[in-house]
């Protein structure tokens, strides 16, 4: 199977052949897989080099003229260096573009706290009118793309190694049940399904997958809570309790309470691998299954 990232520059390759109004920005990474993009579209294909801020720059000055710019880099230079002009260059200047990220937390641990951006999420939630998407597999990530190109809205989607081992349907909206119980409910964002799904194994809960988190899918998670009081646990790919608040909102009228479980904002200083990493934050199955059903309780037992 292909990474989410081998999708993107394939399909972002076919839509700048079919989309004239379409450009791509690029800070060196993914160069060499668009080479043959940038021999077609010269005019409409920028790589700027490792000058992340003239990136984003670059990015709103084209969204100025009227192109819809797709800017691409790893998930800490795409966000967090050129974070102000962000704010500006899109927010500010009240344009649209799609911002794609490789990368994710720590999909690359041997380079470092550099390539690491587990806050990325919550620090785009600072900003109003950012859609938010993390695919979990990479036909889910090609759909959500193609969803996001034709538009003239700022979109962030977030591109991740980590794979679910199948691709579900995905609308760039809603949150979908993959298993309905009445233990709780564990709403599993992007890549983090495979693993909910096998550490709720046994457990009478309901489980929602959602590859678009913001705007946050408030329905989904009120329809599953049902009318009582509720019990909701959110796991995400990214700091732990970027979306609490988003579930907080979802069930201001009914007693309920929230676990938001992800990375960890302690430092991991050792490189190690992926995996790792997750076992570490406690987002491998067995990690998960204890921190779940020790919050949920004996009502999620059958």
């Amino acid at each position: 199977m292909d990474t989410m990232r081998d999708r993107f520059i394939s399909t972002t390759t076919r839509l700048l052949d079919e989309d004239p109004r379409l450009a791509l920005v690029l800070a060196d990474i993914s160069g060499d897989g668009f080479r043959p993009a940038a021999r077609a579209h010269p005019d409409r294909v920028i790589n700027v080099g490792i000058r992340e801020q003239l990136m984003i720059g670059v990015g709103g000055g084209m969204a100025l003229t009227g192109l819809r710019p797709v800017v691409h880099t790893f998930a800490s230079f795409l966000v967090e260096r050129p974070f102000e002009q962000i704010k500006l260059d899109f927010g500010h200047q009240g344009v649209g573009g799609v911002l794609v990220s490789a990368g994710a937390s720590y999909d690359w641990p041997a380079g470092g706290f550099t390539h690491m951006a587990p806050g990325d999420v919550a620090l785009l939630d600072t900003l109003d009118g950012w859609n938010v998407h993390v695919p979990g597999h990479p036909d889910e990530a090609e759909a959500l793309l193609r969803e996001a190109v034709p538009g003239d809205d700022r979109v962030y989607v977030r591109l991740s190694l980590q794979s679910n081992e199948q691709a579900r349907p995905v609308d760039g909206t809603r949150f979908t049940a993959v298993r309905e119980g009445r233990g709780g409910v564990v709403v599993a964002v992007g890549p983090m399904l495979d693993p909910v799904l096998a550490a709720t194994g046994g457990m009478d809960v309901t489980v929602l997958y959602a590859t678009t988190v913001r705007p946050f899918d408030a329905s989904a998670v009120r329809r599953a809570a049902g009318r009582g009081s509720a019990d909701v646990v959110i796991v995400e790919p990214y700091l732990a309790g970027t979306s609490t608040a988003a579930v907080n909102d979802a069930l201001a009228d009914v007693p309920h309470r929230v676990l938001g479980l992800g990375v960890a904002r302690r430092e991991l200083r050792r490189y190690g691998r992926m995996d790792e990493h997750l076992a570490a934050h406690g987002l491998d199955p067995a990690g998960l299954r204890g921190r779940i059903g020790r919050f949920l309780g004996d009502g999620a037992r059958h």
